[in-house]
């Protein structure tokens, strides 16, 4: 069968709602605008929505090369950064940010009933992705460990007929979905050509919690699914795995509809 790609999302701010797109170009940091914003606590640690599910209700939209966020009962604001440096941690790391302007974090506040801020990746700022899955020197934005993560929609639809309620690719927060290939055979890539540009596929995404919460109500699964379920037929020493994490090797753009051919697998 003949792959191609069937849906693009850009994820503006870490753990808010993602934005599906025609096309995106792809920079340093992997598509460009990804998660060059996130969610920082009083101790400078990254939020999410593995504790603070009613994020996913805040919708974030590109206007005029801004990112914009709208907050349920606050309204929409435009994400600025000042000049004011920070270190933050994301996981493991910590890397140079800027804070951003007060207005957005005092509603986004307000929204939660926690002390939150926005800080935002400037292109000086460095964090480099797992080097134990990659030897030479590659960045990543406040993505969780990589610039990509490549899904497949067969393997959606062989879990929603596990399922008693099926659910939308957007649980699994992808860059990239691709039609056209056989249930879980992404187990096997090692390297994509999409749309004329190297990936090379690095690493299983093992997945959590926040694959419970309901991206449009903001709230958790009372009964733990679809990760219940695919813990039951996807659990390996990786983890629970759904999609794979993938870095790319030029710059260029992805489009829906590109061609995908596999250049390696195992």
């Amino acid at each position: 069968m003949e792959m191609n790609v069937q849906a693009l999302w850009v994820y503006p701010v870490k753990s808010l709602a993602g934005i599906q797109v025609q096309s995106f170009e792809l920079d340093d940091f992997g598509p460009a605008g990804d998660r060059r914003w996130m969610i920082i606590d009083d101790d400078r640690h990254f939020v999410t929505q593995r504790k603070y599910p009613e994020l996913a209700r805040i919708k974030t939209s590109f206007v005029d090369g801004r990112v914009i966020v709208d907050i349920p009962g606050e309204g929409r604001f435009p994400l600025m950064s000042t000049v004011e440096d920070v270190r933050v941690q994301v996981w493991r790391d910590w890397a140079l940010a800027r804070i951003g302007s007060a207005d957005a974090s005092e509603a986004l506040s307000r929204y939660c009933g926690q002390a939150f801020r926005f800080v935002f990746m400037p292109d000086d700022s460095f964090r480099q992705v797992d080097v134990a899955r990659v030897s030479d020197r590659r960045r990543v934005s406040f993505a969780d460990g990589f610039p990509f993560l490549i899904t497949n929609s067969s393997s959606l639809d062989d879990l929603n007929h596990r399922l008693e309620q099926p659910v939308e690719m957007r649980r699994f927060r992808p860059n990239i979905v691709l039609d056209g290939a056989q249930a879980w055979s992404e187990d096997d890539w090692r390297a994509l050509d999409i749309g004329g540009i190297r990936f090379s596929v690095v690493k299983p995404c093992s997945r959590c919690v926040m694959t419970t919460v309901d991206p449009d109500a903001g709230t958790k699964d009372p009964g733990v699914q679809p990760l219940r379920t695919l813990t039951g037929f996807r659990k390996t020493e990786e983890g629970v795995i759904f999609g794979m994490n993938a870095i790319h090797e030029s710059a260029g753009m992805v489009q829906v509809g590109d061609t995908v051919s596999i250049i390696d697998k195992e």
